[in-house]
């Protein structure tokens, strides 16, 4: 991929990860005038937050997932790849957020929020998914630096933009912000790259490297292509008809076979030879044939519902027992349902042949433990700073300005850290890296319980923005790299599953902890203590310098292999042998 591409794809992540960060912070600060002109109930403004979270997290891993995806939906539709859904979820994202500032009542505006985290969900996967494909792992860093350092100065932005639009031309002003980049950017991620149109998705890069250097490789694909029509061919086109004609299985596996014994042995030849070229389509037309005819070939549709199902129960109940009263027997229903999901997610996947969650993703040591990192890390910073902001302004008498002055230091901090991270991680590694971020991040916590004057507070920010800067890019970086190119959708499904359970989890437990009469200092001190169990899961796990450095080489190998129109051989008969 030219440099110019890169730079396109970077910038579309990091305005995708900016337009759903800033449109989160500005709700916050637009719900009271909301609340107020639309004369909604407490309860049905924080339907409007509840709503996008439960769309979102329960979705995220499955969006992912269908950016993975190396062919289409049904009968050999082309792929969605994770530009497609970038653009659907902009467009959507764009179109829900100007449906909101027209929304004529409260009820309008909770439906389209949970529009909003429905194409949320297929746009943040896709936004480390384009990443992955475009950036050779080793180079990874950088760009996932830079989509951090975005993220913080939109959540620094975001109360101020939307408390000046809120407080000026009113909380519709304050959703048709993201309108404009929604669309400007999902309309530019229509526009074909054909230098990225098989990159994105895993495919060789041979059809689109220079033709000096795949002359062999395409001109074998051309004639394979050929042979396919008139050799395996003959099978795909009896599998074709008979699908139209809506027979059995049974039925079109044996016009498969009389196809194949009229195919002559000269175009199998030719066609195995444009197989081993990277034509794998060719081969698959017979089994298309004899599949049945209205699967979905390579998605877990069982594992989606039952995860979403789980997930969405987890934040519903965590937001729950974060509202006054809500630790109620509803609450323990949907917490037993989200388990019960759970348990028989798990069963699921371990007995189906093509899991949601690809076993090299979810196997792997290194991301279950860089998963844990980012739930410790957002929920302690998210318990924080709910609880931060009640001892700021009910107990130090600050008002809203004066409170966001204290903490700009943790927005500054975070870009900054943020940008330092690739040169930490290439000198130290992702493990020690980590495990000193998040022992920052708890030290700005104890800080923060102890403090009352400003310069205490300041630095106690500080240490926050400090620690999950560097926490963001190095735990992340992790995930995205650890995964083949071919389940980046899923790796990036699962982060951003993380970050949205970590913040409900934190709410949750700071909510609780300061209900049950024990005050500030206690919730705190709690939330320090997960930042420490973060840390503790980074040294167990996380690759230290010199496994980077194996990983990066192994990665490198592959993207080497795909680039000089090879493939990677996987488990399994090779293609010449499959029947």
């Amino acid at each position: 991929m030219s440099r110019r591409l890169r730079a396109v794809t970077l910038a579309s992540s990091v305005a995708g990860a900016v337009i759903v960060a800033l449109d989160g912070t500005v709700l916050t600060v637009a719900q009271p005038r909301l609340q107020r002109e639309l004369d909604a109930s407490y309860a049905q403004v924080q339907w409007t937050s509840t709503g996008y979270l439960i769309a979102v997290a329960s979705l995220l891993v499955f969006a992912g997932r269908l950016g993975d995806l190396p062919h289409g939906l049904l009968r050999g539709r082309r792929p969605l790849g994770h530009r497609r859904l970038f653009a659907v979820g902009m467009l959507g994202f764009g179109a829900a957020s100007a449906g909101i500032g027209l929304a004529p009542s409260i009820g309008w505006v909770i439906g389209l929020r949970v529009a909003q985290g429905v194409f949320g969900a297929l746009a943040q996967p896709a936004t480390l998914g384009m990443l992955r494909a475009a950036f050779p792992p080793d180079r990874l860093a950088m760009p996932l630096a830079v989509r951090t350092g975005a993220i913080a100065v939109a959540a620094a932005a975001g109360p101020l933009a939307g408390g000046a639009l809120a407080a000026g031309p009113g909380w519709r002003a304050a959703f048709f912000l993201n309108v404009g980049p929604a669309l400007l950017f999902g309309l530019l991620a229509l526009v074909p790259h054909g230098a990225e149109r098989g990159h994105e998705r895993g495919e060789p890069a041979a059809r689109t490297a220079p033709a000096a250097r795949t002359a062999p490789a395409a001109r074998t694909g051309r004639i394979g292509r050929i042979g396919g029509v008139r050799g395996v061919g003959w099978a795909g086109r009896s599998g074709w008809a008979g699908r139209r004609k809506r027979g059995e299985e049974a039925e079109y596996g044996e016009r498969a076979e009389r196809g194949e014994r009229a195919g002559r042995p000269g175009h199998e030849a030719w066609a195995e030879r444009g197989a081993q070229a990277g034509r794998a389509e060719y081969r698959e037309r017979a089994e298309r044939g004899a599949g049945a005819w209205l699967s979905v070939a390579g998605l877990d549709l069982p594992g989606a519902v039952l995860l979403a199902v789980g997930l969405g129960c987890v934040v519903r109940a965590l937001v729950a027992v974060a509202e006054p009263g809500g630790a109620g027997p509803g609450t323990a229903v949907v917490a037993a349902v989200a388990v019960v999901a759970g348990v028989a997610f798990v069963r699921h996947e371990r007995r189906t042949a093509v899991p949601l969650l690809p076993p090299d993703v979810i196997g792997s040591a290194a991301v279950g433990s860089a998963l844990v990192v980012l739930v410790a890390a957002s929920a302690a910073l998210s318990g924080t700073l709910f609880v931060a902001t009640y001892v700021l302004q009910d107990t130090l008498g600050l008002d809203p300005f004066q409170s966001s002055l204290r903490s700009l230091p943790l927005a500054l901090l975070m870009v900054l850290a943020a940008t330092g991270s690739p040169v930490l991680l290439r000198r130290f590694g992702a493990r020690r890296t980590t495990v000193t971020a998040m022992l920052l991040l708890a030290l700005g916590v104890l800080v923060l319980a102890r403090a009352t004057a400003a310069p205490a507070l300041c630095t106690g920010f500080a240490l926050l923005g400090a620690g999950f800067g560097t926490v963001m890019v190095a735990a992340t970086q992790v995930v995205v790299r650890e995964a083949a190119v071919a389940s980046a959708g899923v790796a990036g499904g699962l982060q951003q599953t993380a970050m949205n359970v970590g913040p409900a989890l934190g709410v949750a437990a700071a909510t609780a902890l300061r209900t049950a009469g024990g005050g500030a200092g206690p919730a705190l001190a709690a939330l320090a203590a997960v930042a420490g169990a973060g840390a503790a899961a980074a040294a167990w796990a996380l690759p230290g310098r010199g496994a980077h450095r194996t990983s990066s080489e192994r990665r490198r190998a592959e993207d080497e292999c795909a680039a000089d129109g090879e493939t990677v051989p996987a488990t399994g008969p090779a293609p010449a042998q499959e029947r």
